[in-house]
């Protein structure tokens, strides 16, 4: 375990260094979150407040209906998220040729990728769709089967960012070589990304313990400025962490791609750090 949480925060430090090189990268994950938030309060609000939530019932015209509402809205999210993660890892592949990559390199990348990322956030939908109609069947059987599927899509598609920026293939090859490329180096779980997820969960952990602890002693106070203020701090802190783990995430995808495609490290990446995400199929 110990050992775990020391290759997990090398994975980080590393990823970090990255980040640092290249801060502007944090406008990418902030984008995504503020277009996603957009997105669902644009899709959701309407069907609240109008009820039409309601109309969906047990007809199948309802049901249909929903279904392709559902549809749009998993489309949207997708296409958002990608084209933002796509711009992202596009930058820190050119930071790990040894370019010095802008905001606007970024975007050239995921935008000469739209697209194929408008075709792969169709396929996302979906499957997306499918594991819904799945779940929505009750039963233990239907939840085994969707939770399968839905740990198959992933493994699949666990690469499909950085192949997206690196290739100018369709979204079906795209996936296809997704998949190819976890299956060769094939192995017991993605170290590295799960290491980071592990070292950020702690620090929210953390933050939430003391923002809270915070906001009780500011509570004490009866003072609604300080308060506000102490809420507004302990939010902002919350969604810079959140920011940066997403920014790291992606990096280390660039990273995981560029040792899973030409057996080297990038950036400060050891080729032996790197190879704790995956091991070698015999």
């Amino acid at each position: 375990m110990m050992q775990r949480l020391r290759n997990s925060w090398a994975v980080m430090k590393t990823s970090a260094a990255a980040l640092n090189a290249d801060r502007e990268l944090l406008v990418f994950p902030l984008v995504s979150a503020i277009a996603t938030l957009i997105v669902s309060l644009t899709f959701i609000v309407p069907v609240v407040i109008s009820g039409a939530w309601q109309m969906v019932g047990d007809e199948s015209t309802g049901k249909i209906i929903g279904a392709l509402f559902l549809w749009c809205f998993y489309f949207v999210l997708a296409t958002i998220t990608v084209y933002c993660n796509t711009a992202l890892v596009g930058a820190a592949m050119i930071r790990f040729d040894g370019g010095d990559p802008t905001l606007a390199d970024g975007l050239r990348v995921a935008s000469s990728r739209f697209s194929t990322i408008l075709g792969y956030a169709a396929i996302s939908a979906s499957v997306g769709l499918l594991l819904k109609v799945i779940q929505g069947k009750g039963g233990k059987l239907q939840a085994i089967v969707a939770s399968i599927v839905g740990v198959g899509w992933s493994l699949a598609t666990f690469l499909i960012v950085p192949v997206l920026a690196a290739n100018d293939i369709g979204p079906i090859e795209a996936v296809k070589q997704s998949g190819l490329l976890f299956k060769k180096t094939w192995g017991e779980q993605v170290v590295g990304a799960g290491g980071i997820r592990l070292v950020s969960g702690i620090a929210v952990v953390l933050l939430i313990l003391i923002g809270g602890i915070s906001i009780t002693l500011a509570a004490a106070t009866e003072s609604v400025a300080l308060i506000i203020t102490v809420a507004v701090l302990f939010g902002l802190a919350l969604g810079l962490l959140l920011l940066v783990t997403a920014a790291l995430q992606g990096i280390y995808s660039a990273a995981l791609y560029r040792y899973a495609t030409t057996g080297v490290g990038a950036f400060g990446f050891e080729p032996t750090q790197l190879g704790t995400a995956f091991r070698a199929k015999r």
